[in-house]
């Protein structure tokens, strides 16, 4: 019914008894086992069985909301065993305890009040700061669609691009805030990721500069590296801060190889449209590069928008660019 990652573990304690709760802030209660009653009232299980059966059976509280099934892992020798527990509410345990034992009920039921009182305060003002940013930066991010609308650079095919980036980046948005008060952070994302080599980018771009000369659509200036630009850029995006990968993700990679190679310019000639292509290159060698419905995740003239609109952005909202990219390769499921 439910999974424990979803209620946080918190501590009661009395005296020289300790016993571990869920905390379901959502629902504002808390979750014990039988074994855990038994534990915290100082009996036998058996009897808070009988207690928890003549509750149901009075009609004191109705069985099906007061009791939820958790995932439990335990170690057994060298196994990790996962059971499913069943688990019971504050009302449950407030109702058995006054069967017991009224006082120990009346000391839990006041530190239970106490412990969700300041989760969900704290729980509130965390949301509402989060709701703030957010809203700081979708607006920050719309003024840059604004912008990049206004730049002669964007025709009528990519205008369409930019609509579709515009819809989706607020579809996502939405969708976040409905789940967590509008969190509009780094979507759940795939961990890994595989950057090509230096010499498979540079297999890959050979490839489309030729296509491109053979149309007439670019010349022999079009992605010749400058200095060690692109070398530097990919062993940044491989790098490792105190033993972890720096970008640790596909969408993270993804989304930082599409804006470095737009913004840091390591080519003579021909930065957005070899960002591009790196992109999508990138996407293709991790399997990423079509959704679970078999189409690509950001069509052609949808590319090309956002490829100029992290060109028109303001380095100062690099973060943005950044996000709003992880959340168009995240599918609605993940983000």
């Amino acid at each position: 019914m439910s999974d424990s990652g979803q209620a946080p573990i918190v501590i009661y304690q009395e005296a020289d008894q300790a016993v571990e709760v869920r905390l379901d802030a959502e629902h504002e209660t808390v979750w014990l086992t039988q074994a855990q009653m038994a534990d915290l009232f100082d009996v036998k299980p058996q009897n808070i069985t009988m207690h928890l059966k003549n509750v149901y059976a009075d009609g004191e509280l109705e069985e099906e909301a007061t009791c939820k099934d958790f995932l439990q892992v335990r170690q057994e020798g060298r196994r990790e065993v996962k059971r499913k527990r069943k688990h019971y509410s504050l009302d449950a345990v407030i109702s058995v305890g006054y069967r017991v034992s009224s006082a120990r009920a009346t000391r839990f039921r006041i530190w239970a009040t106490r412990v969700l009182r300041e989760h969900l305060t704290q729980g509130w003002t965390l949301n509402r700061q989060r709701f703030e940013e957010n809203a700081r930066e979708l607006e920050a991010a719309m003024a840059l669609v604004r912008k990049t609308a206004g730049s002669p650079a964007l025709d009528a095919a990519s205008g369409r691009g930019l609509v579709d980036i515009v819809t989706r980046y607020a579809q996502t948005f939405l969708l976040l805030q409905r789940y967590d008060e509008g969190l509009l952070t780094e979507p759940h994302a795939q961990a890994g990721g595989r950057l090509p080599t230096l010499e498979e980018a540079r297999t890959a771009l050979a490839s489309l500069k030729a296509e491109l000369i053979a149309k007439r659509e670019a010349t022999e200036l079009f992605a010749r590296e400058r200095g060690d630009g692109l070398e530097a850029l990919l062993g940044n995006l491989d790098q490792t801060v105190f033993g972890e990968p720096a970008y640790p993700s596909v969408e993270a990679k993804a989304a930082h190889l599409l804006y470095f190679v737009v913004k840091n310019h390591p080519f003579a000639d021909g930065n957005k449209r070899s960002a591009a292509y790196l992109f999508v290159d990138f996407l293709y060698r991790n399997d990423r590069l079509l959704d679970a419905h078999g189409e690509v995740v950001v069509n052609d003239v949808g590319l090309a928008a956002l490829t100029l609109l992290i060109a028109e952005s303001d380095p100062a909202n690099k973060a943005t660019m950044v996000r709003l990219v992880m959340n168009m390769l995240a599918s609605p499921a993940d983000a």
